[in-house]
């Protein structure tokens, strides 16, 4: 059953945009999934494991950088989303934020080959770049001009969708990608809003949180589900690129003498449920 959502009720928060992506690679047994674990003072879902990804900023679709993205443009980008117009600033906001908290840049060098970090003068020119793009001093367009970058908007795969439940005081409205690992470069988290980064395949990631080491949220959990049913990264990637459909999922979460408990579309007793507050189920 897929949920075709409709707009908020009066006095509902409306779900702000938002973009997450999921970096993985290959291992010698099955694949691994880059993590972050957030600062346990952030506002939102402190101290949990995430995958890099945060809202869209009004900057991810401008014109100028729309123009510095590679194998994707607007009206493909919105086709694939199922939106009228503004689909790239996602593909844009998943490059900013894996750069911004992971250390990662998702983006061609001016000879067309994926970005290289090893040589040292390369690391600290990059990681200047990463603190002034965190400072609000630089936009990720200025640092594709100044390098001669492309985005490598082609390489990242759509891969599900799901919506803040009602309720909720912070909404958001995500779409969840999927990309292959630079292999020239090292993560790194920002020191600020995530405080660790960590690689597990997803297997280990949710069996570290069933034994209560690792904090995870419901819709990490349902993708680390998701993609921990392949075998390799290729897999999962080469699946994800040929998504015809993705639904979008709208939880809903109920109170009952165990709690509350969360819903999804074709759970029973999933229409009759009311929106209820939510806490940080996202």
């Amino acid at each position: 059953m897929t949920f075709d959502p409709a707009p908020p009720a009066p006095g509902v928060v409306v779900p702000r945009p938002a973009a997450t992506v999921m970096v993985v690679r290959d291992r010698r047994y099955g694949f691994e999934v880059l993590m972050l674990r957030r600062n346990v003072e952030a506002a939102f879902v402190g101290g949990a494991h995430v995958f890099p990804g945060g809202a869209v900023d009004p900057t991810d679709g401008a014109a100028e950088v729309a123009a510095c993205c590679t194998g994707r443009d607007d009206a493909e980008a919105s086709v694939v989303l199922g939106l009228e117009s503004g689909g790239l600033a996602y593909w844009v906001a998943a490059v900013r934020e894996c750069f911004e908290e992971a250390g990662l840049l998702l983006a061609y060098d001016a000879g067309g080959s994926l970005l290289s970090l090893v040589e040292p003068d390369a690391g600290a020119r990059f990681a200047s770049h990463r603190a002034e793009l965190n400072a609000g001093r630089r936009r990720l367009v200025d640092i594709c001009g100044r390098e001669r970058l492309e985005l490598a908007t082609d390489r990242i795969h759509y891969f599900a969708h799901w919506i803040t439940p009602e309720g909720a005081l912070r909404r958001y409205d995500t779409r969840f990608f999927v990309a292959a690992a630079p292999p020239d470069q090292t993560p790194a988290h920002d020191a600020g809003e995530t405080v660790a980064d960590v690689w597990l395949s997803p297997d280990e990631a949710l069996a570290r949180h069933r034994r209560g080491e690792i904090e995870l949220i419901f819709p990490t959990i349902r993708m680390l589900q998701a993609i921990g049913r392949f075998s390799t990264a290729d897999e999962l990637l080469a699946a994800a690129a040929a998504l015809d459909t993705v639904p979008a999922v709208l939880p809903r979460v109920v109170a009952d003498g165990r709690g509350l408990r969360i819903l999804l579309p074709g759970d029973p007793g999933y229409d009759e449920a009311a929106g209820a507050p939510s806490g940080d189920v996202w």
